[in-house]
């Protein structure tokens, strides 16, 4: 069977669309109608007129899909593929928490649950965050989560004292000081490029700072350069289609015995046979419970508007 093929008759059959996130496997991502990162995809899910929503990523994305999209069929190739940020932030004890500072606007990541964006005041995305932040006035608190190290660059960028979750990504937690040290004497005139969700020290190596979609497009305005890439591998394949003529490199992880670079396994969980396998059975589908549901959509609905 030609998957390829399949799928493409199976979109059109179903009136889908297919949204892949840039970490996502190089297959899928040219197979999808749109590929992008956490705010792109966002937009696409919240305008899409399609009938089934086929979402190549993790969980908390598809669900956001759910949460903008209640009457249309939302599917994940795999259920499991997760999140190690947004499993660092337990509804329960991030409720407890948000109450123990009830002045404070509460701004989260996307990288959460439904049941953490029902909590939320407002949702960014690391395209965003900054434009997010600074549209809080000055005088009033900000709980920030659950990212740290984003919560962290925001701070350093916007000067602003907020309170932060002390949550994390292990995949941008998994990248090598002294590994990357190494590979910069061995291409000197390489550029570091690094998502905000990485460490400090990696963030301060780095030319530019920025979201997956932010990394792809300084790139793409440097095609002269040469980059070392500090973000999930998978957004080198499109970089790489975009700019083939671009030298790039990815940033090595601690444990790198069987790839020199950080992967989400998550992320990667998804196959063209799971997606061939849920456009078909349409399953299995995201489900949101419609009082979580709506209390989230409206932070979500906050960002989107922040971000036109």
């Amino acid at each position: 069977m030609d998957l390829v093929e399949e799928i493409k008759r199976l979109k059109k059959e179903k009136n889908a669309v297919i949204l892949a996130h840039y970490y996502q496997i190089a297959e899928i991502q040219d197979i999808a109608d749109y590929v992008g990162d956490s705010l792109g995809l966002s937009q696409k899910a919240a305008e899409t007129d399609a009938d089934v929503i086929v979402f190549a990523g993790v969980h908390f994305m598809a669900e956001t899909a759910k949460i903008l999209n209640p009457t249309k069929t939302v599917v994940l190739p795999d259920l499991n593929a997760g999140c190690s940020l947004a499993d660092s932030c337990p509804p329960d004890s991030f409720e407890a928490f948000t109450k123990q500072h009830p002045d404070h606007v509460v701004i989260t990541y996307v990288n959460c649950s439904a049941e953490i964006k029902a909590l939320s005041d407002i949702v960014c995305t690391s395209s965003n965050a900054l434009k997010i932040v600074e549209s809080v006035p000055k005088d009033t608190p900000i709980i920030f989560a659950p990212d740290k190290n984003l919560g962290k660059y925001v701070i350093k960028e916007t000067g602003r004292d907020m309170l932060l979750w002390d949550g994390s990504c292990i995949v941008h937690e998994a990248f090598s000081m002294d590994k990357l040290i190494e590979l910069h004497k061995k291409y000197p005139d390489y550029k570091i490029i690094a998502h905000p969700e990485s460490e400090e020290h990696i963030l301060n190596t780095a030319t530019y700072v920025g979201s997956t979609s932010g990394m792809i497009n300084y790139v793409k305005e440097h095609q002269e350069e040469k980059f070392i890439v500090a973000t999930e591998a998978g957004i080198l394949h499109k970089m790489q289609q975009e700019m083939p003529n671009t030298e790039l490199v990815p940033a090595p992880a601690v444990e790198d015995n069987t790839c020199a670079c950080s992967e989400c396994h998550f992320m990667k969980m998804n196959t063209m046979q799971k997606l061939y396998d849920c456009l078909l059975n349409e399953s299995p589908q995201i489900e949101v419970p419609e009082p979580i549901r709506k209390k989230a959509l409206l932070p979500i609905e906050r960002m989107l508007e922040l971000s036109k």
